[in-house]
């Protein structure tokens, strides 16, 4: 699981012309999920993601989590984070989970993450979305769950 996260100002997405989501201050996140992910992975990833500390504090200071500046959040899925590059100039998405399963666990993690923090917006899975943001710093993190979770993907 890969969750590329950007700090922001606002950020928006739209589909066929209308805006889906949209949020001020906090992390748009776009989601990609492996075929071998699962809920377990899921809940470390969402773990690791509102406690990162990565909005400013008084000083200037990356030391402030999402819960401290009542950021929202706006979570994008998409495969084309699992894209392999290697062979060629046309990307592969073997590693992306199948759209079924990948949609079961976006739709997991939507709803865990929206235990957690007070305004979560989201795009549509497997819809031509245009995402809008301006980023703050800019700020851009990437948590891979092989990381996160110690050699797991």
């Amino acid at each position: 699981m890969r969750f590329l996260i950007q700090r922001v100002s606002e950020a928006s997405v739209t589909v066929e012309g209308q805006i889906i989501g949209r949020i001020g201050k906090g992390f748009l996140v776009f989601v990609g999920i492996s075929a071998s992910d699962t809920q377990a992975i899921a809940d470390k990833m969402i773990k690791k993601l509102v406690g990162l500390r990565i909005f400013e504090d008084g000083d200037g200071k990356t030391n402030l989590d999402m819960k401290t500046v009542d950021a929202q959040i706006l979570l994008i899925s998409q495969f084309t984070l699992y894209a392999d590059c290697r062979k060629g100039n046309r990307p592969s998405f073997i590693s992306a989970g199948e759209p079924r399963m990948a949609n079961a666990l976006y739709r997991y993690i939507v709803e865990k993450v929206r235990q957690e923090i007070a305004v979560v917006e989201e795009g549509s899975f497997g819809a031509s979305m245009k995402v809008s943001l301006v980023n703050e710093g800019p700020f851009t993190v990437l948590l891979d769950s092989q990381e996160i979770c110690g050699g797991r993907t």
